[in-house]
């Protein structure tokens, strides 16, 4: 019952699903997810937390930067896998899923267009950060998407 109730808890706030949509398939750091949904990264960093406890993503942690992904498939209980798969089947086509699956595509193609030979380490860790904040930036300025 206990496992139960955390999943339902994380499925029931739209940016903690807009998030497990977006790790549906790829790994993404807490400040690619900020400035995907715009929020705070308080915020992000509660509804991940959230959706970790629910077992319904993993982490990472590699330097200073927290990279989430899916659970992975084998060694997720029964009943995650169904869940996540509900999820996906339910809200894959729906306008504010594909909005925010371009917006993603966007911002991650244009930050390996400024970070393409970065090297690892602190080098490439402010690299990929200047690039989410100016993408994050950018995004606000010229989001022509409109969800009614």
């Amino acid at each position: 019952m206990f496992a139960f109730m955390f999943v339902t808890k994380a499925l029931t706030d739209e940016n903690r699903v807009r998030m497990l949509m977006a790790l549906h398939q790829q790994e993404l750091c807490v400040c690619q997810i900020t400035a995907l949904l715009d929020l705070a990264p308080s915020t992000t960093s509660k509804h991940l937390s959230i959706l970790r406890q629910a077992r319904l993503i993993e982490s990472r942690k590699h330097g200073k930067w927290v990279y989430y992904a899916p659970v992975n498939p084998a060694t997720a209980p029964a009943y995650i896998q169904q869940a996540l798969n509900w999820v996906v089947q339910s809200l894959e086509a729906t306008p504010q899923i594909e909005a925010d699956r371009t917006r993603l595509q966007r911002m991650l193609a244009e930050e390996q267009r400024l970070c393409p030979d970065a090297p690892e380490g602190q080098g490439r860790e402010l690299c990929h950060s200047l690039a989410i904040h100016s993408l994050a930036a950018d995004a606000e300025e010229d989001d022509a998407i409109t969800i009614i």
